[in-house]
């Protein structure tokens, strides 16, 4: 039930008080390293629908990501303007995404399962990526019903894609990659055909 009202909160935060309440983790955040592992989620709502358990095996690191597009070097040479290179590159990942690699590549033991977001300034994005230990969820045996065993199953099948983060197999890659469909391409209206008579 609380989960409702901190999704809630945190859909709107410029209307809640979660934006007074970022603006003092920002302080903190600019402080610490670029990705840091932390004991809990920031947003538990958000992480427990993408799969975290509060239980060994599953990590979560806060990771900064530089806003903005392609920064390049304008050209000491001559050329005409179209010809410099400077403007208009935008890298073809998300930042997400790009998030989600380089906590991967700072973890190389656990395989990234999701990631979502946790704040923004003028410069930085920060995002919070959910990790699995596989090793951890292939030792856990004592389960109670069998549709708990299915669950850790399909998530061994998930942690078991090496590099799942660099091969887009995450849902940002996969959004990245257009193979997520938005919901309006899901539920198409039904096009009303003229009869004529």
């Amino acid at each position: 039930m609380a989960y409702k009202y901190i999704a809630k909160e945190w859909a709107k935060p410029e209307e809640s008080f979660v934006e007074d309440l970022m603006k003092q983790r920002l302080i903190l955040y600019r402080k610490q390293p670029t990705t840091i592992r932390i004991e809990k989620p920031t947003r538990l709502d958000r992480a427990r629908s993408l799969g975290y358990k509060a239980k060994q095996g599953y990590v979560v690191a806060r990771t900064r990501i530089r806003r903005g597009g392609l920064r390049k070097k304008r050209p000491k040479a001559g050329r005409r303007p179209k010809r410099m290179g400077v403007a208009k590159f935008k890298p073809a990942k998300s930042l997400k995404l790009i998030a989600e690699e380089r906590t991967g590549k700072k973890f190389p033991n656990l395989e990234v399962l999701n990631s979502y977001w946790v704040g923004e300034d003028g410069r930085s994005k920060w995002f919070e990526v959910i990790m699995v230990n596989k090793t951890v969820l292939s030792r856990q045996h004592n389960f109670k019903t069998q549709k708990a065993k299915r669950a850790n199953q399909n998530l061994l099948n998930l942690a078991n894609q090496r590099g799942r983060a660099n091969r887009g197999l995450t849902a940002s890659g996969k959004r990245v990659r257009n193979l997520v469909k938005s919901p309006e391409k899901k539920n198409p209206k039904k096009r009303k055909t003229k009869t004529t008579k």
